[in-house]
């Protein structure tokens, strides 16, 4: 256990200044989208007052009031969310093959340590999960102080003040990474890991054959998302599930493609890839 838990945190480590960027990045990005667009709504609505003649009650009742949703659909509060959702994909990539191809080629040493090669592989796939979740909670924590600083810039009079869970829903992007209820939470981080399980799978199958396992790799994921979609094309073709039972056709398939991934991929890793 203890050499599974330096492994993840050495693997955290090796990717903590591009993650510590990120969360800089979400951080400036963001706090400048609210200082920046709050001006600038307050602007159009100051123009529209004097343009029409209107009371700030009037402008209310035809425009209504400036809310955090306006802020959370623009582009410097959805951009820097986007960039670490990418970055993090890319890693899933990266956090294999930076130990074949970088200078020293780091695999041959990993994986000759003396410990099971299944905790390599689980200590990869945990370090990103922590990852993921650590950008979740500190978007979390710096929403309500990012919401805070827009009812500052905007006069009360204009301000149509909504909570942070209502934020969260009203925003796609939010509402996605912020599940308002722990079922949801599960379905989507649940998904999360099972696309992530069905890649590493296609990684071990492309280092443990080379060209003919890239082939390999695209036709799993292929057969993956064709077994995990089955119940909703299957809707499509005229063939009915209620609810309960499309949820928990999909549930069970997940949970199967998970297992079936973790359990080739360690086997791969275990049995085909050599130093």
């Amino acid at each position: 256990m203890m050499r599974y838990i330096k492994l993840v945190n050495f693997e955290i480590n090796r990717f903590s200044k591009i993650y510590l960027s990120l969360l800089l990045i979400t951080l400036v990005s963001q706090f400048a989208g609210v200082i920046i667009v709050t001006k600038s709504l307050l602007k159009d609505a100051r123009e529209t007052i004097s343009n029409e003649k209107l009371s700030e009650a009037a402008y209310i009742a035809n425009y209504g009031g400036i809310d955090f949703t306006h802020i959370t659909n623009t582009l410097l509060f959805v951009g820097p969310i986007a960039l670490s959702a990418v970055a993090l994909i890319f890693y899933i990539f990266l956090i294999w093959y930076r130990d074949w191809f970088g200078k020293n080629t780091f695999i041959y040493r990993l994986l000759m340590l003396p410990t099971s090669r299944l905790s390599i592989y689980f200590s990869k796939a945990t370090a990103i999960f922590l990852m993921v979740l650590g950008l979740i909670a500190f978007q979390i924590i710096i929403l309500p102080m990012e919401n805070a600083l827009f009812h500052t810039n905007v006069p009360e009079a204009l301000l149509n003040e909504i909570s942070i869970s209502t934020i969260t829903k009203a925003s796609q992007v939010l509402a996605l990474i912020i599940p308002s209820t722990f079922t949801q939470f599960l379905i989507s981080y649940g998904i999360g890991l099972m696309i992530m399980s069905i890649l590493f799978t296609a990684i071990m199958f492309e280092r443990s054959f080379r060209i003919k396992g890239i082939i390999m790799g695209l036709l799993y994921c292929g057969i993956a998302a064709v077994l995990f979609l089955a119940p909703v094309l299957m809707e499509i073709g005229n063939f009915y599930f209620y609810p309960n039972e499309l949820f928990g056709l999909m549930l069970a398939i997940g949970i199967i493609l998970t297992g079936l991934s973790v359990w080739l991929g360690a086997w791969l890793l275990k049995n085909r890839v050599t130093v």
